[in-house]
C-alpha cells in the first residue's frame, strides 16, 4: 500500500462516507439516491446538482470497490504526475462530462450513480500517457499493454451503449463520456510535451 496523494485520498474518503450513508439511510427508510443519483431531465426528480452528487454514491459494495480500486491504482499516478490542483480539476470535469453524456444520449435510464465516468477519464488518461504499461485484467492471465487493454474497454461500453441489452443497468454513456473528455484534456495539456512521459 504506498501512500496516497492527498486528492485521491480525499475523493476515496468522499465516496467511502457517502456510500456508508446510503447504507445506514436506506436501512430506516430513506433514499439519498432520490436527491443524489443523476435522473433524466424530463424526471421530476432531476436537480442541477445532481451531475457532481451522482459521482459521489454507488449501487453496491462491486461497484465502489471497482472504482475505488482503480482511482488508487491508476489516479495516485496521475496526481503525483500533474498535482492535486490539475488532477481534482480533471477528476471533475470528467465526472460532469460523463453526466451531460449520459443525459443528452441516453434518455430513457432510470437513475445513475458512482464514480465510473471520472475514473474512465484517468484510465483514458493513463492510456494516453502510459501506452506500453502492461495491465493484467480479469479473467485474462497474460499481461494486455494500456493502449489496447483501455480502448478494448471503451469498445465494450460502446457496444453496450449501441445495443441496449434488456437488464443492463450500466450507464454506458456516461462511462464513453468521461473517457473522451479525460482524453480530450490530456491531448491538450499535453501536445506541446509528449516526450516527456512514456
Amino acid at each position: 500500500m504506498r501512500q496516497l496523494p492527498p486528492v485521491v485520498k480525499n475523493i476515496l474518503i468522499a465516496n467511502v462516507v457517502v456510500f456508508f450513508a446510503q447504507f445506514v439511510f436506506e436501512r430506516q427508510g430513506i433514499f439519498l439516491e432520490q436527491w443524489g443519483a443523476l435522473f433524466p431531465m424530463d424526471s421530476p426528480y432531476f436537480r442541477i446538482w445532481q451531475i457532481i452528487t451522482h459521482m459521489f454514491m454507488h449501487a453496491g459494495l462491486f461497484h465502489i470497490l471497482f472504482n475505488m480500486f482503480a482511482l488508487y491504482m491508476f489516479g495516485a499516478m496521475l496526481e503525483n504526475l500533474w498535482g492535486g490542483k490539475r488532477f481534482f480539476n480533471f477528476y471533475m470535469i470528467c465526472g460532469i462530462a460523463a453526466a451531460f453524456a449520459q443525459l443528452l444520449l441516453d434518455k430513457n435510464f432510470g437513475m445513475a450513480v458512482g464514480a465510473s465516468g471520472a475514473i474512465m477519464g484517468i484510465l483514458a488518461a493513463f492510456a494516453y500517457l502510459f501506452p506500453n504499461t502492461p495491465l493484467y485484467l480479469m479473467f485474462i492471465p497474460i499481461p494486455i499493454k494500456a493502449k489496447y487493454a483501455i480502448p478494448g474497454l471503451m469498445a465494450l461500453d460502446l457496444f453496450g451503449g449501441i445495443a441496449r441489452v434488456e437488464g443492463d443497468n450500466i450507464a454506458h454513456w456516461a462511462h464513453l463520456g468521461g473517457a473522451a473528455a479525460g482524453f480530450i484534456l490530456v491531448f491538450f495539456w499535453n501536445k506541446t510535451n509528449r516526450n516527456t512521459f512514456y
